[in-house]
């Protein structure tokens, strides 16, 4: 009789142990995000204004060169970075067809070594 009351004790034990965390269920997740604390792009700042972001306009465009030279190593080196990359269109404002033919124009003068290839090792 001993051994039945042993028996029956432990699976009420373990179903008290276990009870609590069973009818909670798994751990509850958050629910959807709130907005980020620097609010949406573009919204004005807590403290300040909204920044303005003047409008990129081609250079070439606009100067109204018609053609790109690689040998005009001033106007080729505006376009590259310090480390030797092509500086992409969305930084320098330079439209498609322009930009294909600095790119060109760069590759050319870095070529007969007019511009390097990589920039200074540090």
């Amino acid at each position: 009789m001993a051994e039945e009351t042993q028996i029956t004790k432990a699976p009420a034990e373990q179903s008290s142990s276990e009870g609590p965390s069973r009818s909670e269920g798994p751990a509850p997740r958050p629910g959807p995000r709130g907005p980020r604390p620097g609010g949406a792009p573009g919204a004005p700042r807590e403290g300040g204004r909204k920044y303005f972001r003047r409008k990129k306009v081609c250079k070439f465009c606009v100067e109204k060169i018609e053609s790109i030279n690689y040998k005009d190593v001033r106007l080729l080196a505006q376009f590259v970075a310090e480390s030797g990359k092509i500086v992409p269109r969305r930084l320098t404002g330079v439209c498609t067809p322009h930009q294909r033919r600095l790119s060109t124009a760069i590759k050319q003068a870095r070529n007969i070594a007019l511009l390097p290839f990589a920039g200074r090792a540090s």
